[in-house]
């Protein structure tokens, strides 16, 4: 079955380049939805750097059957991780914004270019959005919502950015590279970029976090703590009581999100949801019918 495209949306003024660092491994089955909410962006001067790693499905032939030249295709000759993954695009990456998407989410036709306005008007070089989640197909109740500046001693609480709402300024923050963690890696790239700026959040969801059973976040608890436990202790270089007491923090601070981090649902938000779904609704993005709470 073909991939359908999406309109073209109505052009932006073009200004300066966003990078979206997007690694995938065996995403077949969802990236062509992902894809289709990054060409539907109002903000148009973007290159997509695409890290196909080592997948051994149809996901990187998927990609370049978009044909569009702002997407730039690397591929590991074995697979490698989500951590070095980035690295690499990061690396390749031209323009002066960076934004992050794993390559089974989606993005609110808007996002970009009201993110980046956001960072313009405000000067503010690191920052993240709120976004709503779906599992099993079902639409979450609440959004997902964190301070609305995050320092670094926030951050180390608990991470409360999600990868498809961040963009920062390369300019500012400069290369970041990480540690090879085959979790949390995301949480120890905003540790590094924290060090250079503090993270300001822009109250409103255009990002959408789709979760399948098969992703890596589906875990016990027992190995979501020797995850975090191996972000600080191999990720950041702590010694093994602080790798410790950081832990603890973050699963303690992590039952406190859960409970003031979130906000109910309203009309806009269902209705971003709804334009978005739109978007990716031909591309078989998910195994069960998604319904719209």
């Amino acid at each position: 079955m073909g991939l359908v495209f999406p309109p073209r949306p109505a052009r932006c003024p073009v200004s300066e380049l966003v990078s979206i660092v997007m690694p995938a491994y065996n995403n077949g089955e969802y990236v062509g939805a992902t894809v289709r909410t990054v060409l539907a962006q109002t903000y148009r001067n973007w290159e997509l750097l695409f890290v196909d790693d080592a997948s051994t499905d149809r996901t990187a032939e998927i990609v370049a059957s978009f044909h569009d030249p702002r997407i730039r295709i690397f591929r590991n000759e074995k697979n490698l991780g989500a951590a070095l993954s980035r690295n690499r695009a990061l690396r390749e990456a031209k323009g002066k914004w960076i934004a992050f998407l794993d390559a089974d989410d989606w993005w609110h036709p808007k996002k970009l270019e009201r993110q980046l306005r956001f960072m313009q008007e405000t000067g503010h070089s690191f920052t993240c959005t709120d976004h709503r989640r779906n599992a099993g197909g079902k639409w979450a109740d609440a959004i997902q919502t964190g301070p609305l500046l995050l320092t670094k001693r926030k951050l180390y609480r608990y991470c409360y950015i999600y990868t498809g709402t961040v963009m920062y300024d390369r300019d500012q923050i400069g290369l970041v590279q990480i540690a090879d963690l085959k979790k949390n890696n995301d949480y120890a790239m905003w540790l590094k970029i924290i060090e250079k700026a503090d993270c300001h959040r822009l109250p409103e969801c255009l990002s959408f976090y789709i979760k399948h059973g098969g992703s890596i976040s589906s875990g016990n608890k027992i190995k979501l703590i020797r995850w975090h436990y191996a972000l600080f202790n191999q990720g950041q270089g702590f010694g093994p009581v602080v790798s410790a007491l950081l832990t603890l923090n973050n699963l303690v601070f992590g039952i406190l999100k859960k409970t003031f981090c979130r906000r109910k649902v309203n009309e806009k938000d269902r209705r971003m949801t709804e334009e978005t779904q739109a978007i990716c609704e031909n591309a078989q993005v998910l195994k069960t019918t998604i319904c719209n709470k």
